[in-house]
């Protein structure tokens, strides 16, 4: 394990681990965990997304997890983490869009995904971007960023630490206009719980908003598929 100070985090690094997130979580149960702690692996065992999926952590790729101070659960916060991370994205020319709740695409394709979690008086933000390889996932395509800008892991992490603060810190309103303008699908026809109906926005609470016929529905936490 390695320890250094980089763009305001204390960062914990790691070759290789069961999982970045479980790390984080120990911190926090034996009373070592601190605010803008970043735990960062080169590789994961036992990596894991939104509902416990297994998410395949190769070498060459980003594996962070971020420790926050959190007074109370914020269920907007997975709006700026996703900005977070595709302004940084942006920075390398990338054109990045938002699936909803988590996911960040390039041309369709996933290369990013977050699993926000609550422990004690803090909130774990995990997060996973495809950089030198991705996976082959039978329920969707993948990608990775060196296909689109030459990457280096330690500039990457800068940035979205950088990033994270920025929009963690910024208020709803900008974050939900730059959300709009990076969503996948707004205005288009999506497939939820098993019907289409059409994916308008997020208000002001953080809810995905969309219409099935003149009726508007509010989502929290379920999927869509595009």
């Amino acid at each position: 394990m390695g320890s250094f100070q980089l763009a305001g985090y204390k960062v914990l690094s790691f070759d290789k681990i069961s999982s970045t997130q479980t790390y984080a979580h120990d911190m926090v149960a034996n009373g070592s965990a601190a605010d803008h702690t970043a735990i960062v692996a080169a590789a994961q065992y036992a990596g894991r997304g939104r509902y416990r999926r297994k998410w395949v952590s190769h070498h060459g790729n980003l594996y962070a997890s971020f420790i926050f101070r959190a007074a109370e659960r914020e269920p907007r916060l997975a709006y700026s983490v996703a900005v977070a991370i595709a302004d940084t994205l942006m920075s390398f020319g990338a054109t990045p869009k938002i699936k909803w709740p988590n996911d960040i695409l390039i041309d369709g394709a996933k290369i990013a995904g977050v699993l926000i979690e609550y422990a004690g008086r803090f909130v774990i933000v995990g997060i996973g971007i495809n950089v030198h390889s991705n996976p082959t996932v039978p329920e969707y395509r993948t990608t990775k960023l060196d296909k689109y800008a030459d990457v280096d892991l330690t500039d990457l992490f800068g940035k979205l630490s950088k990033n994270l603060d920025k929009w963690i810190g910024a208020d709803f309103d900008s974050v939900r206009r730059e959300w709009m303008n990076l969503a996948a699908g707004l205005n288009r026809l999506v497939k939820y719980r098993g019907e289409f109906v059409e994916l308008i926005g997020i208000n002001d609470n953080g809810a995905l908003v969309v219409r099935r016929g003149p009726e508007y529905l509010l989502i929290h936490g379920d999927e869509i598929l595009m």
